[in-house]
């Protein structure tokens, strides 16, 4: 096993595909920086993988010709490089992943389940909180039993389920495609015709859609953490700026919006927005660098989303600048790896059942 050879997976089939090429790119080339070994792994929106040095430069993506380079399998602790008739050619061992896809399978346990029964510690993304926080319906329910205040919801499957929205948490409101990011679908609606249309609109992007109450005086505060050396190591609180009423895509991507870190806010709401980060990540085992939003309303503190893969992997809540974020970076690929090899130390029970089952039990009708 390679001791420096890193794995950065990005990409996927994912509305946040492109948004995680920057984040994948970007982490690359701050390994890279540091002297890692690094293998660029691009899932395309069909699914195939994809990997080469040259995927860690954005131009190539820039130029559309990141379908050129060699297409590749992840399997038995690392990755098999293909040929063009797709015979294997190469067979590159791992010593540990980092996962910035967004969004959709990637994000949401799949490709951390990959990379763990090909037996390669992967960084980011872990299966149960990469599944359970993808879904912002599901994210009100674990915030529930863990007693984190949260909006007041309403999850609308069909436009049958738009009148009881309405009725259950009044107008206006802010709906919101369940299993999407980068506010992509998300809108706010002051009377019952355009709520319809804004739910209508989100359940082109997905099957279920979650309605909140509308905060207009709301701010947004965000913090991140990540675990190392057992401690859930949390940063300062970020205040996110919109241009409008409510974070929009532009506001995060295109310079739309602005960010102040720290946050202007007392230290007491800062203090408490940490306690819930720390409560909510270490009360589910979480791994990786996660980022968490904020509604706060007056003196009262909502959690609203959780990204166990932010963009960028919210390095700017860490580091003053993206070469002291590789610190950072290096103590969640170690702990990833710290993880799977205390996890090869257990038990792995052999019953011996089989020998016992009659010959008849194997046959089918």
């Amino acid at each position: 096993m390679s001791e420096n050879k890193i794995a950065v997976v990005f990409g996927g089939a994912s509305n946040e595909s492109e948004i995680s090429v920057i984040t994948g790119t970007m982490c690359a080339n701050v390994l890279k920086s540091g002297g890692t070994d690094v293998l660029p792994v691009y899932i395309s929106p069909s699914g195939a993988f994809y990997c080469g040095e040259e995927l860690a430069d954005i131009q190539v993506f820039k130029r559309g010709e990141e379908l050129k380079s060699p297409r590749c399998m992840v399997c038995d602790g690392g990755v098999y490089i293909l040929g063009k008739r797709g015979r294997i050619k190469k067979f590159l061992p791992l010593y540990a992943a980092i996962n910035c896809c967004h969004g959709g399978l990637g994000e949401g346990g799949g490709v951390g389940g990959l990379f763990a029964c090909a037996g390669i510690p992967m960084a980011g993304g872990d299966i149960f909180g990469g599944a359970a926080f993808l879904d912002k319906c599901h994210t009100k329910i674990l915030s529930d039993g863990l007693g984190v205040n949260t909006l007041d919801y309403f999850v609308v499957r069909s436009s049958e389920d738009i009148s009881a929205a309405i009725k259950k948490i009044g107008l206006p409101a802010v709906v919101k495609p369940a299993r999407l990011g980068s506010s992509i679908g998300v809108a706010a609606a002051s009377d019952g015709e355009g709520f319809e249309g804004a739910v209508n609109a989100a359940l082109m992007f997905d099957d279920k859609v979650l309605c909140e109450r509308y905060v207009k005086a709301r701010r947004e505060i965000n913090c991140a953490a990540y675990f190392y050396g057992g401690e859930v190591c949390v940063s300062e609180c970020e205040e996110a700026f919109s241009s409008g009423g409510l974070l929009s895509f532009d506001d995060k991507y295109s310079g739309g919006g602005k960010s102040v870190i720290p946050a202007d806010i007392p230290k007491s709401t800062a203090e408490k927005v940490k306690d819930t980060v720390r409560k909510v990540y270490s009360s589910l085992d979480m791994r990786g660098i996660v980022r968490f939003d904020f509604i706060l309303e007056g003196d009262e503190l909502f959690l609203s989303e959780v990204n166990t893969v932010p963009g960028s992997l919210a390095w700017y809540l860490f580091a003053p600048s993206m070469k002291k974020f590789y610190p950072v970076l290096r103590a969640v690929i170690s702990q990833a790896v710290a993880d799977s090899a205390s996890a090869k130390q257990k038990l792995l029970l052999k019953t011996g059942i089989l020998s016992s089952v009659p010959a008849c039990g194997l046959k089918s009708k």
